[in-house]
């Protein structure tokens, strides 16, 4: 099952992003099993990062939470707001995202 995990950054992001981006990504590297599609979600302008939205294939909510609270991000109390919906596969044009 696909599962769509939007979050929202806590106040004080910016400052702890750098600090813990590089165990953030040794995370998201060690789940690639399961990692569909992950990404910062920005202002418009692009300049600001104002949260996260992350797509995994696992069969329950409860592995999709497992998945969110092992994250050093999610540890380290960088984000105010967690939403885990369930999904279906519509449409899937990986060539679309190319150069984004």
């Amino acid at each position: 099952m696909l599962w769509a995990i939007s979050r929202a950054a806590a106040p004080g992001f910016a400052e702890k992003r750098e600090k813990g981006l590089q165990p953030h990504l040794d995370y998201l590297k060690s789940q690639k099993k399961i990692l569909v599609l992950s990404g910062a979600t920005t202002s418009d302008d692009g300049n600001e990062f104002v949260g996260s939205l992350l797509i995994v294939n696992v069969a329950s909510r409860a592995e999709a939470q497992a998945f969110v609270d092992g994250d050093p991000f999610t540890k380290a109390g960088m984000f105010k707001d967690v939403k885990i919906t369930r999904m279906r596969k519509g449409q899937w044009n990986p060539e679309a995202a190319e150069g984004a």
